[in-house]
């Protein structure tokens, strides 16, 4: 059966293999063994002694429970931004008027900022290619959220998702190409990699600071501003399902859009409730998202009825896999409800 649970030391050579099946452009989870060794430990001291908001890291490794095989990672920086800028450019509209000339023009613009600082970020969301069914992309993302949920004490009021943008048949990022490689003078996937690698210095010394209009842009680069890379629509629905909308930032390498929300506006955090084994299987709706809520044990499935051997069909399964006592209770969410269009 299909689970989640915190990363543990042990899972560096799985995260390693998971990495190499994503073909590279994954900034938080690249292919680079050192790279991830760190971030594992980083996430590992953090799921140990975070206590409060603050600069950290938590991993979610997808474990088929009866091979013992990852499949899949996700993640939540508690706060970015602390340690090193979080950079991110902002779509405005600058308007140049003259009443004598009778002109009016509006241009969008791109404004370079560090808006989201101090935000906690849901970040390094892959699933193997192999198993993009059967629900486990909304396991995999939306188990974080039953995790802040029960932690709030952890996280920042307000979430973002930054998507990956758009990319050509060629793994070419148009909007660097216009922008970013005249001010670097390096391909899109090696400044990709610097900044998986935590060396960001170099956004702030060679970035433009100044608004820059995005009409200088070839029209390659202005059409694929806040455009989702098409791998990350499907991610993108289930964020924009829990009530993440694009508020106006994008990223500075490749134009994909910010997703935003407040925590107590996130629909799997606002309606989640406690249940004991038995009022879970009193209820007529699934399939229902499930965790136990365990700090360090933490471990979240799906309860459904036509799940087959993937999920467990009736809470006495779920219990066990959750590793829940027959008298404790487990937070869960309906994945069926939807954030209503006018939210």
């Amino acid at each position: 059966m299909l689970v989640t649970r915190l990363a543990q030391r042990q899972d560096l050579k799985a995260i390693v293999e998971l990495a190499q099946t994503s073909g590279g452009g994954l900034t938080n989870l690249p292919m680079d063994e050192p790279t991830l060794s760190q971030k594992l430990t980083r996430a590992v001291n953090t799921h140990e002694t975070l206590s409060q908001h603050g600069d950290g890291l938590f991993w979610f490794v997808l474990e088929d429970s009866a091979t013992g095989k990852l499949i899949g990672l996700s993640g939540i920086e508690s706060a970015i931004g602390l340690d090193q800028t979080c950079y991110t450019y902002r779509v405005s509209t600058i308007v140049h008027a003259s009443q004598t000339l009778n002109v009016y023009h509006q241009f969008p613009t791109l404004f370079l900022t560090s808006d989201h600082s101090g935000c906690s970020e849901l970040c390094s969301l892959y699933l193997h290619p192999d198993y993009r069914h059967s629900k486990a992309g909304a396991l995999l993302s939306k188990c974080r959220l039953l995790f802040i949920a029960q932690h709030p004490e952890l996280f920042a009021d307000k979430l973002i998702a930054e998507l990956r943008g758009y990319l050509d048949a060629a793994g070419s990022s148009p909007f660097w190409e216009g922008l970013g490689r005249p001010f670097f003078d390096m391909d899109f996937s090696q400044a990709d990699y610097l900044t998986a690698l935590n060396q960001k210095q170099f956004i702030a010394e060679l970035m433009p600071r100044y608004p820059f209009y995005t009409h200088f842009l070839p029209e390659a680069a202005r059409n694929v501003i806040a455009r989702v890379h098409d791998e990350t629509l499907p991610a993108a629905k289930l964020l924009e399902s829990e009530g993440f909308r694009y508020e106006g930032c994008v990223d500075i390498f490749d134009a994909g859009p910010t997703l935003e929300c407040y925590v107590d506006r996130v629909r799997a955090i606002r309606d989640s409730f406690m249940a004991s084994a038995a009022q879970v299987g009193g209820l007529a709706r699934q399939p229902l998202l499930i965790c136990n809520p365990d700090r360090l044990g933490f471990r979240c499935s799906l309860l459904m009825n036509e799940g087959g051997d993937a999920y467990p069909y009736d809470a006495n399964q779920a219990w066990a896999l959750l590793n829940l006592g027959e008298n404790e209770k487990a937070c869960c969410i309906d994945l069926r409800r939807e954030v209503p269009s006018h939210e």
